[in-house]
């Protein structure tokens, strides 16, 4: 198998695109997509002031790692679930990876505040464990990202992670939730901050590829918890679907954004509420946050640690 545009020897085939490309081209090849991405959908601007999530998996160092490349100068941010072995094995990944790209990384940690990992929240609040995980990661992400004055958060969110998400929304017909995937959400009143996925367009398998090429050092295994996911099924349902008809994951998700627009345009913003007690934005009185943790019934002291390679 050669390179569709040097006739080296391909590193990947890549069967959507109809080709196949060498690791120099292949690297160039996704590095040019999300610089297209970034572009197109308005996502950063030179000096914005950046904070990636990262889990230390091949998508949210791979982000990193391209953002840095481009000259943005992010920093990072790491949850700390708690999750016995794997939490620790992470970190470990996260702060090689922070040394290396000599940046400032942020590590908050649910034990350290709460005194429980993400287990045993879910357990006392009687929620599915990813259920419970996002709640606390997207509203800590958040929190953390407007004290700090870094008003983009990027995430790596790829392709199928989205194509899962929106496949499970319309089959249940979640409507509070399908018009809600999209390649931006821009900052609210500055009470919310920029959230950017850059990786939007770009497959699982791609982003492996790319990390595995460029030498990035992250964390193979899953997490243990994501056993059994619903996200997991619709994933290799759809991959399956990939597999004999190339190129739908990605026709399927452009094909919602152009209804996303037209949807968009279609309805009246409401009036937004806040949240009674930390005051970010909300549909009822409190916030699903803010309501989980009163049911803990745990007094707890939000705090976070600061590693910066930077210097």
């Amino acid at each position: 198998m050669k390179c569709k545009l040097c006739n080296n020897k391909a590193a990947i085939n890549l069967r959507a695109y109809n080709t196949s490309l060498c690791k120099a081209h292949f690297l160039s090849f996704v590095e040019k997509r999300v610089t297209e991405t970034i572009r197109k959908y308005k996502l950063l601007n030179k000096g914005d002031s950046v904070l990636v999530a990262v889990s230390g998996g091949k998508d949210s160092l791979s982000l990193w790692h391209i953002l840095t490349k481009f000259g943005y100068a992010p920093e990072g941010l790491y949850i700390d679930l708690g999750i016995n072995g794997y939490s620790d094995r992470s970190l470990k990944k996260v702060l090689s990876f922070a040394k290396e790209v000599k940046a400032r990384l942020w590590v908050v940690s649910l034990k350290e505040i709460f005194g429980l990992g993400i287990k045993e929240l879910a357990r006392v609040l009687k929620r599915p464990y990813c259920s419970a995980c996002g709640t606390f990661k997207r509203y800590l992400m958040n929190r953390i990202s407007m004290e700090r004055n870094l008003r983009v958060l990027a995430t790596g969110h790829n392709l199928d992670d989205e194509v899962s998400s929106l496949l499970g929304n319309l089959l249940y017909w979640k409507e509070e939730y399908l018009w809600k995937k999209n390649v931006v959400l821009e900052e609210y009143e500055g009470h919310l901050a920029k959230k950017i996925k850059p990786f939007f367009l770009i497959s699982e398998r791609e982003i492996a590829a790319y990390a595995f090429l460029s030498g990035i050092d992250y964390i193979y295994e899953e997490c243990p918890y994501s056993v059994g996911a619903k996200t997991l099924l619709y994933k290799e349902i759809l991959s399956r679907i990939e597999d004999q008809s190339p190129g739908t994951k990605l026709m399927f998700l452009k094909g919602y954004l152009k209804r996303l627009k037209a949807e968009k345009e279609g309805r009246e913003q409401g009036p937004v509420s806040y949240c009674t007690i930390c005051n970010y934005p909300s549909w009822g009185q409190k916030c699903v946050f803010c309501s989980l943790t009163e049911r803990l019934d745990i007094p707890y002291k939000f705090e976070y640690k600061e590693y910066d390679f930077s210097k």
